[in-house]
């Protein structure tokens, strides 16, 4: 039986609830059910549907609320949603609880981490100490623009069989410090961590650039990544 994954959303205008198409796409194409999550609020309604799902997909989207991790807003910080937070925050929390594979992508990754205890910089490019890679990159979406080199061993090594391969990239803030229990496994050549995991659970990985978008043109490593991941939802 294909497994049931579950696919959080962005909240629009305080009106829409929205993920992209190319999320849902990605997870039908590795053989899993996709479900698009509304942002609840309340813990039982909650559990029950991480009950429900065998699987999560936590998706891009705006900035992570640093109040998350004990900070002040900086200057850089873009438009947040608190609601949208909160409900990642429990929905991730239950799914580490029940040892339940999680795959997150950019914001979704960073908000693993911080859910794990984990912190982020807020603004890559004012608050790193060295000169960095465009990381919001002009070229479109399904275009691959710089290396990430992988850790040997790790869960992201096993999945895409790859030390090295090149990425898309969309972002400003990036993980800072892993949590606890939390393995950096993936990095750029100006250091920004580009992938972590954790080696306690069967499959929790985070991944900063968008494979969901690569999928569509047959990039092998984003596809073997989405593969291992439902495969994962399956045992």
């Amino acid at each position: 039986m294909k497994p049931i994954i579950g696919i959080t959303s962005n909240i629009r205008d305080e009106k829409l609830l929205t993920t992209g198409l190319s999320n849902i796409r990605a997870i039908v194409k590795a053989g899993g059910v996709p479900i698009v999550l509304p942002n609840l609020s309340e813990d039982s309604e909650v559990d029950r549907l991480v009950e429900s799902i065998d699987g999560l997909l936590v998706t891009g989207g705006g900035d992570v609320d640093p109040n998350i991790f004990g900070e002040e807003p900086h200057p850089e910080l873009g438009e947040v949603c608190p609601e949208r937070d909160h409900f990642e925050i429990m929905t991730i929390s239950k799914f580490l609880k029940l040892d339940k594979p999680i795959l997150g992508i950019c914001r979704g990754s960073q908000m693993i981490n911080v859910s794990a205890g984990g912190d982020l910089f807020q603004d890559i490019y004012a608050q790193h100490d060295h000169q960095l890679l465009q990381h919001r990159q002009n070229a479109p979406r399904s275009h691959v623009t710089h290396f990430v080199d992988v850790a040997e061993n790790s869960l992201l090594h096993q999945a895409v069989q790859s030390t090295r391969f090149k990425v898309n990239s969309y972002h400003h803030q990036a993980v800072r410090k892993v949590a606890e229990g939390f393995e950096v496994c993936a990095r750029a050549s100006d250091g920004i961590i580009e992938a972590f995991e954790c080696k306690t659970h069967r499959f929790v990985l985070g991944v900063q650039w968008h494979p969901e978008n690569l999928t569509g043109k047959n990039d092998i490593y984003s596809l073997k990544l989405f593969n291992a991941f439902v495969q994962a939802c399956q045992l």
